[in-house]
């Protein structure tokens, strides 16, 4: 028997994802799609992409009545409304991966800080933050994942292989990202209007941007003391993907190759991490619609790394990962529903 889904805010970006990915899921089944603003039509006549491929209804969200429907549920709703949706599920049992910040953070303090107050402390100590290259084992035994943003996962997957070898100063790590606009959610905001991003190219919410904070929680646990990193996202004129440029210093002189083998040995066996050659590095055309992360490095010989991460952030920075996370937690083979290969042509 096929397990149940339902997805909690179903028509946003993140919502279409899911649906796209768990369509040719062969262990799953969508039951329940919920849309406070489209309940009562069905999900092809708000994303026409799905025409004669799948007609499920919206519906308004009723905790009981999705409940009898699902035995897994995805919530694809904003921050704050997700600490509201969640526990209700949890308390019925259901297995959850949420994609908001709600339950990301460990600390209730520190997303309090950067969001607004938490009504559901009591389940932080129960999610896990769902980057699966990092926290495998014990997404398999929770029942709430809080799936990382997109910037956060790009830039964690470059740095971990070399914080975890204490190669590099935990001092002064920049994080330069760059992302297309479907970042911004599907809502009509004037700063991601047509005419507001193309031809134009800024940064934006520079020491203000609450993604720092996932990217310091996750290397300072790693360490095993508070980290600080500059985080500086800029805004492009493209509609998906996440280039990231880390700049560190190492701890000691190495060659590309050298820092190359490393991160090869770090994530052998990675199914969705790929690594470049030398003189290689990664373009986000390469990984658009799938849910590869790929990484490049460049060693200056004199103690300068750079290294160089892309990913969808709609696929592997949110529904794939999301995805990745709920086969880890029902225990699917890891890729199973995600063997896509990127749309570049």
């Amino acid at each position: 028997m096929k397990t149940r889904v339902g997805i909690i805010g179903a028509t946003g970006y993140t919502g279409l994802e899911l649906l796209r990915l768990l369509l040719r899921h062969p262990e799953v089944e969508i039951t329940a799609l919920t849309s406070q603003k489209y309940a009562g039509l069905p999900i092809e006549g708000v994303f026409p992409s799905l025409m004669n491929q799948f007609s499920l209804k919206c519906e308004e969200l009723s905790f009981e009545r999705i409940a009898e429907k699902v035995d897994f549920v995805f919530t694809a709703v904003p921050h704050k409304t997700a600490m509201e949706t969640v526990p209700p599920f949890y308390e019925r049992g259901k297995k959850v991966v949420d994609l908001s910040a709600d339950f990301r953070f460990k600390d209730a303090a520190v997303y309090e800080k950067w969001y607004q107050k938490h009504t559901a402390t009591e389940l932080l100590p129960e999610s896990v933050f769902g980057l699966p290259e990092l926290h495998r084992s014990v997404i398999k035994k929770t029942k709430i994942v809080g799936n990382p943003g997109c910037y956060p996962t790009g830039a964690l997957l470059g740095l971990i292989p070399l914080v975890k070898k204490n190669l590099i100063s935990l001092e002064n790590i920049i994080v330069d990202s760059k992302s297309g606009v479907s970042g911004a959610g599907r809502d009509v905001v004037l700063d991601s209007l047509f005419c507001e991003v193309n031809e134009g190219v800024k940064a934006y919410k520079i020491f203000e941007h609450r993604h720092t904070p996932e990217i310091e929680q996750e290397l300072s646990q790693l360490v095993g003391r508070k980290m600080d990193v500059t985080f500086v996202p800029h805004l492009i004129p493209m509609d998906r993907g996440i280039l990231s440029t880390l700049y560190v210093r190492l701890t000691k002189k190495m060659k590309t190759e050298e820092v190359l083998d490393l991160f090869v040995d770090a994530y052998r066996g990675e199914p969705f991490v790929r690594i470049y050659p030398k003189g290689k590095l990664p373009n986000t055309r390469n990984v658009k619609g799938s849910n590869y992360c790929d990484i490049g490095v460049v060693s200056g010989g004199d103690g300068r790394m750079v290294i160089v991460t892309a990913i969808d952030n709609l696929v592997k920075g949110a529904s794939g990962q999301a995805v990745q996370n709920m086969n880890i937690m029902l225990g699917f083979p890891e890729t199973m529903g995600l063997e896509v290969v990127p749309l570049s042509p």
